[in-house]
């Protein structure tokens, strides 16, 4: 599947209504499916997944495009192959059916698929439920993944669709009303929690669509909202990925209290749950290589 650094991954496919991809697969215990953000999954997003991996979960990562391990960052591979790598993997979402990246009240097709997914993750993992991360493009996939009972963790990292290109777009998220009513009747119901993280100065996640997302979720819905001055430096791009590329994993640094955010949530829903044998299993070391 990939000449890139895979190591410690195992590699599958998962088929659901005709439609087969490429599943990358880490560790053991409750499942946690990580869909990588635009140009695809690289080596910051697989590092992500083995942090989730070493609190005692299974990261699953599918592949909606790119290639696995591709790094993408300007300062590793220059501004031209990252642009060029870039603009493959968009025009692949621009062209494909499955995800909406302008229109406002619509659920992206490929959620269907998702939601199989964690569906048959859950089976094959155990535990209490599913735990979801989406990021940038993706970001929103992980909310509408949410009105399936199996998802307990849904978290939303830098959700930019639909794109926002004007005001109303920037004051919504991309899911059905069906859907969005389903998962607030999940919050009010059930004690679902929804978190979401942003840079504040970031132009693809704008301040309205967090607000947006208070007013339908109410207190379930936990924001995470960092000063730019927080991103790492030594990316070249703007502040936007709160848990890859400008993560500084470092004690104390907000990023990196982010992160510890979101592997809380996953240890708290899908973890420390009473009879969940990895709640006494998982480890408390960093990701290995």
């Amino acid at each position: 599947m990939s000449e890139h650094d895979l190591t410690g991954f195992d590699e599958s496919t998962f088929t659901h209504e005709g439609v087969t991809r490429p599943i990358l697969r880490r560790g053991t215990g409750p499942a946690v499916v990580v869909i990588a953000e635009i140009p695809g999954i690289t080596p910051k997003v697989l590092e992500f997944a083995r942090r989730v991996a070493a609190i005692g979960c299974t990261a699953v990562l599918p592949v909606l495009f790119g290639t696995p391990g591709r790094a993408a960052d300007p300062a590793t591979v220059g501004w031209l192959k990252t642009r060029l790598y870039m603009a493959s993997s968009i025009a692949k979402v621009c062209v494909s059916r499955e995800f909406t990246v302008l229109a406002t009240g619509k659920t992206s097709p490929v959620v269907s698929w998702l939601r199989a997914l964690a569906a048959d993750e859950h089976e094959r993992c155990g535990g209490p439920g599913v735990g979801a991360v989406g990021m940038c493009l993706t970001g929103g996939f992980a909310l509408a993944m949410a009105t399936d009972e199996r998802l307990l963790a849904p978290v939303l990292s830098q959700p930019s669709l639909p794109l926002p290109v004007t005001r109303s777009r920037a004051a919504v998220i991309d899911i059905s009303p069906q859907d969005l009513a389903t998962v607030r009747a999940r919050c009010e119901r059930d004690g679902l929690e929804v978190m979401g993280l942003r840079f504040c100065g970031d132009r693809l996640v704008p301040g309205d669509r967090f607000a947006f997302l208070r007013r339908e979720l109410g207190e379930a819905f936990v924001a995470v909202e960092l000063d730019d001055s927080a991103a790492n430096p030594a990316s070249a791009l703007p502040p936007h990925s709160v848990l890859t590329e400008h993560l500084l994993d470092e004690p104390g640094q907000p990023t990196r209290a982010a992160l510890d955010k979101v592997l809380d949530l996953f240890r708290n829903r899908l973890l420390e749950q009473p009879g969940n044998p990895a709640a006494t299993q998982a480890p408390t070391t960093p990701a290995g290589p």
